[in-house]
């Protein structure tokens, strides 16, 4: 299985705790491409994907099509997490640059990089 950033993956996340999402669903991979590939590297970072609309930065909305989602959908940034290249199942496809870019922005806000990668004048986390 090749993946690569932005790929739409599908991943089994239980057991999992409190309010971390849940069951086998979509998420995209936001990991360097090398540690990716590099096989010394078992993880990788994902984002795990939901239907539910989402306000502000933490939810970039997912159109389907390319990505192999069926229906809009919204990258859950706040529920970030590493996993095992094992729990992936499939690759479903990718995320346009575009929404790649807004899942970025998300993650910059969520881990407190936002001023360090666009300057003091970095958008506030909505």
């Amino acid at each position: 299985m090749k993946l690569g950033r932005g790929a739409v993956v599908v991943v089994e996340l239980d057991p999992t705790v409190g309010h971390e999402q849940q069951g086998v669903r979509p998420c995209v991979v936001v990991s360097d491409p090398d540690v990716i590939s590099d096989q010394r590297f078992h993880l990788v970072c994902v984002v795990p994907v939901t239907g539910t609309p989402g306000e502000g930065l933490l939810y970039p909305p997912l159109a389907p099509g390319q990505s192999g989602l069926t229906r809009e959908s919204f990258a859950l940034i706040d529920q970030l997490r590493s996993i095992d290249k094992r729990r992936i199942r499939r690759v479903f496809g990718e995320i346009a640059p575009d929404e790649l870019i807004a899942v970025d922005e998300g993650l910059a806000a969520f881990l407190g990089l936002a001023d360090r990668l666009h300057g003091a004048g970095a958008p506030p986390v909505q």
